[in-house]
């Protein structure tokens, strides 16, 4: 009777440009490193979506003014897209090359959207066992306005979720 395949266990880190994600990524490569083949990595870097690029202005002639609203174009998003498409490639491509001095091979994945939504959603997708976010302890009343990335996964991912503080 044949033993049926063990199930690899996978470690995700989610990327930025930024200190705090290679920190996190270096955590995770140290870590990953001591424990043996048995855990598969995936880096993860979103493609954020450019923001609605609507201007509004208005030009005082006379005493009413004219009101005027300029709206991007298709080819500007279009644009911006490929932009952070490039940028994330690069980030990706940048953390592969850390890895293999490591001596770890990595999977990379990147997707356009919401980063903190695209992230919980690969971790369900891929059935990730841990994932590594580098933490920039950012203040608390960005916290109240925008929400962490970090308090967003940790309360709606399936899995651990570890949060690497970044350098001081």
């Amino acid at each position: 009777m044949e033993k049926p395949k063990e199930k690899k266990n996978k470690v995700m880190v989610a990327i930025g440009d930024d200190d705090h994600s290679y920190k996190a990524l270096m955590w995770t490569l140290d870590y990953v490193k001591e424990l043996s083949s048995d855990y598969k990595l995936l880096i993860f870097a979103s493609q954020p979506l450019p923001p609605n690029l609507t201007c509004n202005y208005t030009l005082a002639q006379g005493p009413f003014g004219v009101h005027h609203s300029v709206f991007s174009t298709p080819e500007l998003m279009t644009s911006l897209l490929e932009r952070n498409k490039k940028v994330a490639l690069d980030l990706l491509e940048k953390a592969k090359k850390i890895c293999l001095n490591y001596g770890v091979k990595a999977e990379t994945i990147t997707e356009v959207g919401e980063p903190k939504e695209i992230i919980c959603n690969i971790v369900q997708k891929h059935n990730i066992s841990l994932l590594v976010i580098g933490n920039n302890g950012g203040g608390s009343l960005k916290r109240v306005f925008q929400g962490s990335l970090s308090d967003y996964c940790m309360n709606n991912v399936k899995c651990p979720v570890l949060l690497v503080k970044g350098p001081n």
